[in-house]
């Protein structure tokens, strides 16, 4: 007779302990995978650990690329007035953190601070002797580790506190991955709007400074930096920084990173440069770098034309910048440096015809209005001859003596309308007086001028081309929105500027509409910081107009020049 089947043994039962705690697990991890925003992810799963593991404190320490310490970290249960006075928040290169970091595995300690791997707190870090520490793996790579401390009454972690907690990190590893494809593709938005409003901005048919002042503001917005730079080959070498966007005005525009610098070769050379401490990079030679920490430099070229470089600092301390982020940026400098030389090509069109139009006038001018003047003036002259009057004949030769004043005018306007790009004389006295030739044209008379002091010796080259700058700016701003009928201009070369400096000061005074209440200040704006980067200021205030009608224009520098390698 055969022997009976012994029975199957009964299925494992749950402790007590660990059924009661199974909803609370539940709903942590319902919790935990509730939002997409990265760190508010982070925080929520310090909260919702420190709850189901009974912790007095949480914190969840993540991985920086090079997986040597952390790159942020993210704490639950220590107050902002405590963590202030802490200061520095933990780098993960030492002590029990960093061996979590060369050991990614579980810890559980009853007493952290007889571990002969801790290094001890900081003054003012509160008091922790219980202690577990795991691993957060997202996609299987680690991430960052997850530390509890203090079990409320005293008692150290046990078995059911590592199981609950290990499983709630499997659950914040797929939340985290979420969270983060979700944050990569928001910061890859944003950057391709940054790139679109760029591209409008330069093909907008607007002030070239303008738009590189967008190209610097974008490129700080988008990469949460201290300042935007927009750096351009100089004349004499080196990269001339042409644009800034930061907090205070910069008095860094107009200095020049010299050729010597070995980041200006490869920035040349198209290379993206990464710093990770501008300011203690022994490869920077000026002190444009002074407060700055982790820095990108990309070069901005397109169809293997370099135009210049994108600077994008962030101060001492911050954290560097991510893969993700080098490569957003160097994406966003190639497509601002396409929508750059786009622009220059459309200005050069405008330009051509432009030109073409001002010789079309010049050709008429000459043809058409000087003939019919001079035909005119002769017979104005045998008229003159024939009359017997006295007064009459004194009153004809007064008119033809205009007529010749007039034709020697429009002979001068004819040479200034057929100048072209590369016939702009180097001295500034005769730079001012083409702008204002030049601006004749559209604007159907000419400007009156007086020049103060012996400009061309005591101007120097950058005041020179700043302030040549913003006389064209004062023009085409008094063409385009003034409707004046008259407008003077004075450079002086012998002001006392209101802090004692010798100075030059340019004023621009038109009797048009003037400034109307909310109309655009870009043009304004423009000025100002052309002159604030010289270490001077401009503003505006009535016209010459009846009853102060118009707008007077004052831009003033230093002539002694201190900028002008940033050193």
């Amino acid at each position: 007779m055969s022997e009976a089947p012994s029975p199957a043994p009964p299925p494992p039962t749950l402790s007590a302990e660990l059924t009661a705690r199974v909803p609370q697990l539940l709903e942590a991890m319902r919790s935990v995978g509730s939002g997409l925003e990265l760190h508010s992810t982070l925080d929520r799963i310090c909260e919702t650990a420190a709850e189901l593991a009974d912790a007095r404190y949480a914190a969840i320490g993540v991985i920086d690329e090079d997986g040597r310490g952390l790159a942020d970290f993210v704490y639950h249960g220590v107050d902002e007035a405590t963590a202030r006075r802490i200061g520095r928040l933990p780098d993960g290169h030492r002590g029990l953190l960093g061996a979590l970091i060369r050991d990614p595995e579980p810890v559980r300690l009853a007493d952290l601070t007889a571990d002969p791997r801790s290094c001890g707190f900081p003054e003012h870090h509160p008091p922790m002797r219980g202690f577990l520490g795991l691993p957060i793996r997202v996609q299987g790579e680690i991430f960052g580790n997850l530390y509890l401390t203090e079990k409320r009454g005293g008692e150290p972690f046990n078995d059911y506190d590592l199981n609950m907690v290990r499983v709630l990190a499997t659950e914040a590893g797929i939340a985290i991955g979420n969270a983060r494809l979700y944050e990569a593709a928001q910061q890859r938005e944003r950057w391709i709007d940054g790139s679109v409003a760029v591209t409008t901005a330069l093909l907008s048919g607007g002030d070239a400074d303008d738009a590189l002042q967008v190209v610097a503001e974008q490129a700080r917005r988008l990469s949460g930096s201290t300042a935007g730079i927009v750096l351009l080959p100089a004349d004499e070498g080196g990269l001339e920084i042409a644009a800034v966007a930061a907090d205070e005005p910069s008095a860094l525009l107009g200095a020049v990173v010299p050729p010597e610098s070995g980041i200006v070769a490869e920035l040349l050379d198209g290379q993206a440069v990464f710093l990770e401490d501008a300011a203690g990079d022994p490869r920077v030679i000026t002190a444009l770098a002074h407060g700055y920490g982790p820095t990108m430099l990309v070069p901005l070229h397109s169809d293997g034309r370099i135009l210049g470089a994108l600077v994008t600092p962030r101060a001492r301390g911050e954290r560097p910048f991510t893969q993700t982020e080098r490569t957003l940026a160097i994406q966003f400098a190639a497509q601002a440096a396409l929508a750059l030389m786009m622009a220059d090509a459309q200005r050069d069109r405008e330009r051509l015809a432009v030109y073409e139009d001002r010789d079309r006038i010049a050709r008429d001018l000459h043809d058409l209005v000087i003939q019919r003047l001079f035909a005119t003036g002769m017979m104005l002259e045998s008229a003159q001859r024939r009359s017997v009057v006295p007064d009459v004949r004194e009153g004809v030769g007064n008119a033809v003596d205009e007529l010749d004043v007039t034709i020697q005018e429009i002979r001068t306007a004819i040479f200034a309308l057929q100048q072209g790009p590369a016939e702009a004389p180097s001295g500034l006295r005769t730079r001012v007086l083409r702008e204002i030739n030049t601006a004749a044209v559209p604007l159907g008379f000419k400007p009156s001028y007086r020049f103060v002091g012996p400009v061309d010796a005591l101007v120097g080259d950058l005041t020179g081309k700043n302030l040549v700058a913003a006389l064209r700016e004062a023009l085409s701003n008094a063409f385009r929105h003034a409707q004046a009928s008259r407008i003077d201009v004075v450079v002086d070369a012998d002001v006392t500027l209101p802090d004692g400096r010798k100075g030059v000061r340019l004023t621009v005074a038109d009797d048009g509409v003037g400034i109307p209440e909310g109309g655009r200040r870009s043009g304004l704006n423009n000025l100002k910081r052309r002159a604030e980067s010289l270490g001077g200021d401009s503003r505006h205030g009535p016209g010459i107009g009846e009853d102060g009608g118009g707008t007077t224009v004052v831009w003033e520098a230093p002539l002694e020049q201190q900028h002008r390698d940033g050193t």
